[in-house]
């Protein structure tokens, strides 16, 4: 049965899926979610430089950019760990649900406080564009795709949350075809593309063409058609809806990302990379071809910021400034994940893991109270340096207690929903193919 069920679920031949089947369980990694709390403390502390600390910014930031190295850390981890659970599971169906249930009840709330917020006086205002087109801004925002259809986040964190959307979106269309072990050769194509084109292809080409409202709904309509297609359609039917959902998760990332295609195609191959070190890990990838990820993809994702980093709107000096602190962030994301899964066997600080496990909730909410925060304290120059220190004990201690509480009662509890309605999904379709 499990062997029928993957089959109808994967479409990608019986071999490719048993042998998906055959993973092991696994328990919690914890050096996965030490590794996401020195992510999220580097995003904080990023976040903080312009409201408290300009000095330490202007020293730092040309030569270093805390938030990219958090969230090139973060997106490693989700490389190692988010296309196993669905091979593991062998369901695209429980997969899905499982995602969502991780990421969406959260995510609510924190658009619902980050809109209101911003329609208050004690809060940054909401962006024009939200204000002006709030139908097809909420749209875009549900399909949680909206920096690659060039919409603007309405809380700023949330556009990291659109390409771990497409490498769910990529992942599925993989297994699909049966591709799923292809991480390695995916993430050396990807980061070719990056170093081959990645500076031709135009940032927002697709929305300033045929319109952004345009673009919303059409990729909106292919998004729901494709994965309804994978869902619960026959073989046929599952690939049509896989090469559906590639071509559109593609052609966003090539001609329609906010941060342009370079950055978005170095992103989605260090993912891939991520998942190639799990494969590494256990026994499914050569050390040789390991050699060729780690040396390649980040030599490949430096090159493409040296070459097409964006001169837009900067002066030659902001320009080098920036590729230079983009790029010791992404060396230094790869070295870290590198000695993390070398010393995942040791005992690490506990104070990290569970920075870790509530990484999500710090991430989503600290902006929030960031925002509020420079409203009390409009410019930091005229406040001494130890009242400013005071002020981010104080701020990250209120968002680490309210991250505590969001993690234990709303993420605990839809996760935990999350993984029963999978399961109840995933036997239900067995029956029904069994």
């Amino acid at each position: 049965m499990s062997i029928n069920l993957a089959a109808r679920e994967g479409g990608g031949g019986l071999q490719a899926v048993a042998r998906a089947q055959v993973l092991p369980p696994t328990r919690r990694q914890t050096w996965l979610d030490a590794l996401r709390g020195v992510a999220v403390i580097a995003v904080v502390f990023e976040h903080l430089l312009d409201p408290l600390f300009p000095e330490v910014r202007a020293i730092i930031s040309p030569w270093f950019d805390f938030g990219q190295y958090g969230v090139m850390m973060f997106f490693l981890v989700s490389g190692y760990v988010v296309p196993v659970s669905l091979e593991r599971r062998g369901s695209i169906a429980g997969f899905w649900i499982n995602r969502l249930f991780r990421l969406y009840p959260l995510w609510i709330v924190a658009a619902i406080a980050g809109t209101v917020f911003g329609l208050l006086p004690v809060y940054s205002a909401l962006p024009g564009q939200l204000s002006d087109h709030p139908a097809v801004s909420t749209v875009a925002h549900l399909t949680m795709l909206q920096d690659v259809l060039q919409v603007v986040s309405v809380v700023n964190v949330f556009w990291t949350l659109s390409y771990e959307m497409v490498f769910y979106l990529l992942v599925t269309a993989m297994f699909v075809f049966g591709l799923h072990r292809a991480s390695t050769t995916g993430a050396l194509a990807f980061a070719a593309a990056g170093v081959l084109v990645g500076g031709v292809l135009p940032a927002g080409a697709l929305s300033r063409g045929l319109g952004g409202d345009v673009v919303v709904l059409i990729a909106t309509v292919v998004l729901m058609a494709g994965v309804a297609a994978i869902l619960g359609g026959g073989h046929r039917l599952r690939l049509c809806g896989a090469t559906a959902v590639a071509v559109l998760v593609v052609v966003l990332l090539g001609v329609n990302s906010r941060i342009g295609a370079w950055q978005s195609l170095a992103i989605v191959s260090t993912m891939l990379a991520g998942t190639a070190f799990y494969r590494l890990d256990h026994g499914q990838l050569s050390r040789a071809g390991a050699g060729w990820l780690i040396g390649l993809v980040p030599i490949a994702s430096i090159a493409a910021a040296v070459w097409f980093g964006p001169g837009w709107g900067m002066s030659d000096q902001q320009a080098l400034a920036f590729k230079w602190s983009w790029s010791t962030a992404v060396a230094a994301a790869w070295l870290t994940f590198v000695i993390g899964r070398l010393l995942r066997s040791a005992a690490l600080p506990r104070f990290l893991v569970r920075l870790g496990l509530i990484s999500y909730s710090i991430y989503l909410l600290h902006p929030l109270a960031i925002q509020a925060m420079r409203r009390l304290i409009p410019d930091a120059a005229l406040i001494p340096f130890p009242e400013r220190l005071t002020w981010s004990i104080v701020l990250m201690a209120a968002v680490l207690s309210c991250a505590a509480l969001s993690y234990r009662f709303i993420e605990q509890p839809a996760q935990t929903l999350g993984r029963r309605l999978a399961h109840l999904a995933t036997r239900r379709r067995g029956e029904t193919t069994g």
